[in-house]
């Protein structure tokens, strides 16, 4: 009786789990052995992600090194089999071309196919296929090198090749950049790095690869929203990392009894707008869960998907649908609330005045240095009269607290240094909401819109000045500054000293450009 020897089990991985470095880490683990037939429209894939400058190519050639150093170890054995596929393939590759092809070979060929991809393995049964199916799962926080640069106090973590890594210590508005060695870290650190990130997005539930194109890639790994450079984008390989300190709630906010009335009862066109870290996605995301609390319907659309909100909010990124989808969804689902994370450019502009036109809730989050900045991005792309019907309140985060609560409204009335009565026009005010001090007014003249700060044009040293004056001419009334306007209250016992004062008074009032009001008192 002769001898004879077993065939080597045959196992034909998918790009999915070769990108998220799944077959080594299984060979390493003793959960396969034989041979790992690599097809080539995988190389094929993760070349043309690669030329593109995407994370996810590099990381997987750098998975198919490391199957080539277990070949040379003994450990497995490693063919490249398997046609070429064509430009369209590769092209329809997020269609499902190129998992077709090697789905199709390894059932040709009788081998086991491993994927990750949930869809594939179905697939692959279906057909009565072999499969070895990878579900996602959540590692370890040891497992990602990235994460240990933070620590409690870390807001954000910069890592530079040629430059010691950094980090951002404190809170917003109060934090420090400390080196966190004095080694410069290299090109092949980084690149190591990012795989880590990338495979860790593909794999858990909680991350997600946001965008992925020559020369950046954005990943939200859990409540860490990462951007990755490289050249040609950068001179050289960046990562930074960003996670919020602090989920607060609404009430942590201490905010008035009356811009509580407010966000509970007429808000429904709200803009948050800050400075760069200041803290405007986390007061957003507190906003959010208290009017989920409220039992209203909220969804949100962010790039990325950084909030931490519960699983009744639907968070839906704009990096994976178009605006046009976006619309649709939200117009036919009717939420109460949508939250819009962040505003940037025409298109989101208009999703969030076409949203709010239609009756939706609107929460928006634009970068601004003060808060007229953020009603300003919205002049010129719709007309004035329309604005406090998209925008009714404007809340400004400084530091992480609220600063300056604003309200827009609509009247008709003589613009502020303005004279002549003829020139009454439509004016949209913008209030101090706590207050109902008037700060700005915006209104046309001619084909131009004028953003007046009153508080300039009527300054309070003005005001000052003019009471001063008013006191001296009329002695004993009453004088109070109100609304930009000095209302001055006469005893009728003063009435014949006030018919002979009032051309002063008149004249102080074309003097400074300020309205003068007198009212008769008993």
């Amino acid at each position: 009786m002769y001898g004879y020897s077993r065939p080597l089990p045959v196992y034909v991985p998918d790009t999915s789990v070769i990108v998220e470095g799944l077959v080594s880490r299984l060979i390493e683990e003793g959960r396969i052995r034989g041979k790992i037939v690599i097809h080539r429209a995988v190389l094929a894939e993760l070349e043309h992600q690669a030329n593109q400058g995407r994370t996810t190519g590099f990381a997987g050639l750098e998975e198919l090194r490391r199957l080539n150093e277990l070949a040379k170890r003994g450990v497995i054995e490693v063919e490249i089999a398997g046609e070429k596929p064509s430009h369209r393939d590769i092209k329809d590759a997020r269609l499902g071309a190129i998992d077709a092809i090697i789905r199709d070979y390894a059932y040709e060929v009788g081998a086991t196919l491993i994927t990750a991809d949930r869809v594939q393995a179905l697939v692959a049964e279906a057909m009565g296929m072999s499969v070895v199916y990878i579900k996602p799962s959540k590692p370890s926080k040891e497992d990602i090198t990235l994460f240990k640069f933070f620590d409690d106090q870390t807001m954000s973590v910069h890592l530079k090749e040629g430059s010691p890594p950094k980090a951002k210590r404190g809170e917003p508005g109060n934090w420090v950049l400390e080196d966190l060695s004095f080694k410069p870290l290299e090109r092949e650190e980084l690149e190591n790095i990012a795989r880590e990130i990338v495979e860790a997005a593909k794999r858990r539930s909680d991350g997600f690869i946001e965008i992925d194109r020559e020369g950046s890639t954005i990943v939200q790994l859990g409540p860490y929203r990462i951007v990755i450079t490289r050249p040609p984008l950068s001179e050289g390989w960046e990562i930074t990392a960003v996670r919020p300190l602090k989920k607060l709630r609404l009430e942590d906010y201490n905010l008035s009894p009356k811009l509580l009335a407010r966000l509970d009862e007429r808000a429904e066109g709200i803009l948050i707008a800050g400075a760069p870290g200041m803290g405007k996605t986390t007061f957003a995301q507190a906003l959010a869960e208290y009017y989920a609390s409220k039992g209203k319907i909220v969804k949100t659309i962010e790039s990325p998907r950084d909030m931490q909100l519960p699983p009744d909010i639907t968070q839906y990124s704009k990096n994976y649908a178009e605006m046009g989808e976006l619309h649709d969804i939200l117009l036919l689902s009717r939420p109460d609330y949508t939250v819009f994370d962040e505003l940037r450019n025409d298109v989101d502009f208009q999703l969030y005045i076409d949203l709010r036109l239609a009756g939706i809730g609107m929460i928006g989050v634009v970068h601004a240095t003060t808060p007229i900045d953020a009603i300003q991005r919205f002049i010129r792309r719709v007309d004035i009269g329309m604005l406090p019907s998209i925008i009714d309140t404007v809340i400004f985060i400084d530091k992480g607290r609220v600063e300056t609560v604003y309200e827009l409204r609509m009247t008709v009335k003589l613009p502020t240094g303005l004279r002549e009565a003829e020139l009454a026009r439509p004016v949209v005010e913008v209030r101090d909401a706590l207050t109902g001090e008037l700060a700005y007014e915006i209104y046309t003249f001619g084909e131009q819109t004028i953003v007046v700060p009153v508080k300039e044009v009527t300054g309070r040293g003005v005001v000052e000045k003019v009471e001063r004056l008013l006191a001296k001419i009329l002695p004993g009334a009453e004088i109070e500054y109100k609304d930009n306007i000095i209302m001055v209250y006469v005893p009728r016992s003063m009435a014949k000293i006030l018919m002979k004062r009032m051309r002063k008074i008149k004249k102080l009032e074309d003097k400074y450009g300020i309205t003068i009001k007198v009212n008769m008192m008993g």
